[in-house]
């Protein structure tokens, strides 16, 4: 490791790297938070915020294509969903250079993500323990998405859904809902909608 100090501000080049690269990764892991996020609100400008222009998605069965393109037909995808619940847990990130012209990063991000789905004939759980294979890219100083590829591990499916927000233990509780009846959005003053 080299000792070589930085003669702006006499910190060890090679700290000033690990601070650069801890500063990118948290930076790469609010934005994973930040898409769960608008999912789970259904917040698409939120979630247009996310992803560069270019950037590609791969959502498998669901859309496969532009990442903007995916954004548009969300809301048909999400309108039966009743409850969408995103709970990052294991996160793999690998930087690249940090003084590549356009630095990126890969990303394996773990997820469990709950769907309540509602169809005709009732509504039914689908909870999905997955991973993320994303892409992302720091352009203008700002980290995106590039490409991200949904990979599912295992499923659990119950039909009809098992799901009770009548039951008396949560009696008098705030509710989660999508999009800005959310009780979020009355609570807090900085976390609020459209919002990064």
């Amino acid at each position: 490791m080299s000792n070589v100090t930085n003669s702006k501000n006499n910190i060890p080049s090679d700290l000033t790297a690990q601070l650069i690269d801890l500063l990118d990764k948290q930076a790469i892991q609010e934005l994973v938070h930040a898409y769960c996020n608008a999912a789970d609100r259904h917040d698409y400008a939120k979630m247009r915020s996310l992803y560069h222009p270019d950037a590609r998605d791969d959502h498998g069965g669901f859309f496969q294509g532009l990442a903007m393109d995916f954004i548009d037909q969300l809301p048909a995808i999400q309108e039966p969903m009743e409850i969408l619940h995103h709970n990052v847990t294991t996160l793999n990130i690998k930087l690249d250079a940090a003084d590549a012209a356009v630095r990126k990063a890969e990303g394996e991000v773990y997820v469990l993500a709950f769907h309540k789905v509602k169809t005709p004939e009732g509504s039914f759980d689908l909870l999905i323990g997955g991973r993320y294979f994303d892409q992302y890219e720091k352009r203008d100083g700002v980290w995106k998405f590039s490409h991200r590829a949904v990979v599912a591990d295992w499923v659990n499916v119950h039909n009809p859904s098992i799901v009770d927000l009548q039951h008396p233990v949560i009696a008098g509780s705030r509710i989660g809902k999508p999009g800005q009846d959310d009780p979020s959005y009355a609570f807090f003053s900085l976390l609020q909608w459209g919002q990064r």
